[in-house]
């Protein structure tokens, strides 16, 4: 659990130097550098819906086959 832990914290300590590395040594303007982080959030955020909505509609038939199941009991 204690290494689990602190490599937990490692990777989450190495991820944010890494950003801030990123955001001091970025080849674009403040401008840019926002507008293309911006682009990249909303692409992750739609990719995210879609996968919550596809799992939410599997989850959907999974529970409706196992109603019939119980009903035909």
């Amino acid at each position: 659990m204690r290494k689990a832990l602190a490599f937990t914290f490692g990777a989450i300590l190495g991820g944010v130097i890494g950003g801030l590395t990123a955001l001091l040594l970025a080849p674009y303007s403040g401008e840019e550098f926002r507008s293309s982080i911006q682009k990249q959030i909303d692409s992750f955020q739609a990719e995210i819906k879609e996968a919550a909505q596809k799992k939410r509609t599997e989850l959907e038939e999974h529970l409706e086959v196992l109603i019939e199941q119980k009903e035909s009991k």
